[in-house]
């Protein structure tokens, strides 16, 4: 049965306040966003301790933390951020096995100076992709090393996007040390957005090996061609698509629910489904839905 869970980021407060809320919103597990008011994870303040009193809070509540969310431009066109951004990856896969799960999922980043999600046209160069690919080789490294696993989240506009980017990346970064967050949303754009269920099918069917957790939004062609936020604290959980499509709550747009999640039954029948781009407030109706499409698929 397929687990699902929310990222504890959309409940944003103390540990005890944000656990109390993803209990009563009936969540079985949670990807870790490190925002906690009286536990302090930035960047450079991880410690065993504190990685251990997340874990254990979240081990009495019977909700498994799955994946933890490092999100970060990951190829920053400024050197120095771009040293730092690596850094605090490399920081949260040391503690990863602390916080009780070996996944971290990091974008692979812009050359976008403005935002992390928005393109720019070095990213779809060749000397992009290596330089990404010697990155993410590091990482897979470095993940294995503390027994941990790097998870590249694609998103079309970053360098690493379509399935025949993550596939060649997958390919030849073939270690143990590196796997994939499966959002089939993050594929699309305007050149295959009418395209979707081909486009669901070619995920499965090339990239199905590396897939560890995935995630459940939804996308929609858009008029509105400039960035769009929504609620959450940090970026990654209030960003909702750009350029000519938008990625909203599940249930809210174009994705064929019933097919994603009877592949994911099919070839996944296990695996965790975050539940992300959602306001607080339309977080009911999304796992509603997502619980419902579930219960068809047999999942």
């Amino acid at each position: 049965m397929i687990n699902v869970g929310i990222f504890t980021g959309y409940y944003p407060g103390t540990l005890n306040h944000t656990i109390a809320k993803i209990q009563q919103a009936g969540m079985g597990c949670v990807q870790l966003d490190l925002e906690f008011t009286d536990v302090d994870l930035r960047r450079g303040h991880i410690t065993a301790e504190k990685a251990h009193q997340v874990r254990d809070a979240f081990r009495r509540a019977s909700l498994p933390i799955v994946a933890i969310s490092a999100y970060t431009n990951l190829v920053h066109p400024d050197p120095v951020k771009r040293a730092e951004n690596i850094a605090a990856v490399k920081e949260i896969l040391a503690h990863a096995r602390d916080f009780g799960t070996p996944y971290v999922i990091s974008e692979t980043g812009t050359y976008n100076t403005d935002s992390d999600w928005l393109y720019d046209a070095k990213n779809s160069t060749e000397e992009a992709y290596q330089e990404f690919k010697a990155i993410a080789k590091d990482l897979a490294t470095f993940a294995y090393e503390h027994n941990a696993v790097f998870l590249v989240e694609n998103y079309v506009n970053n360098i690493i996007g379509s399935v025949a980017q993550v596939a060649r990346l997958l390919r030849e970064v073939d270690h143990p040390g590196i796997g994939l967050a499966l959002d089939p949303t993050n594929y699309f754009d305007d050149s295959n957005i009418e395209a979707i269920d081909h486009t669901l099918h070619s995920i499965f069917d090339v990239l199905e090996s590396k897939i560890k957790i995935a995630h459940a939004k939804d996308c929609k062609r858009t008029d509105a061609v400039a960035e769009k936020f929504g609620g959450g604290a940090a970026e990654h959980n209030s960003f909702r698509g750009a350029g000519s499509v938008e990625l909203p709550a599940a249930g809210l747009g174009a994705l064929n629910y019933p097919l994603y999640l009877n592949l994911l039954v099919q070839k996944y029948p296990n695996i965790p489904l975050i539940i992300e781009h959602v306001d607080e407030d339309d977080i009911p109706r999304a796992k509603s839905f997502v619980d419902e499409v579930l219960m068809v698929t047999g999942g």
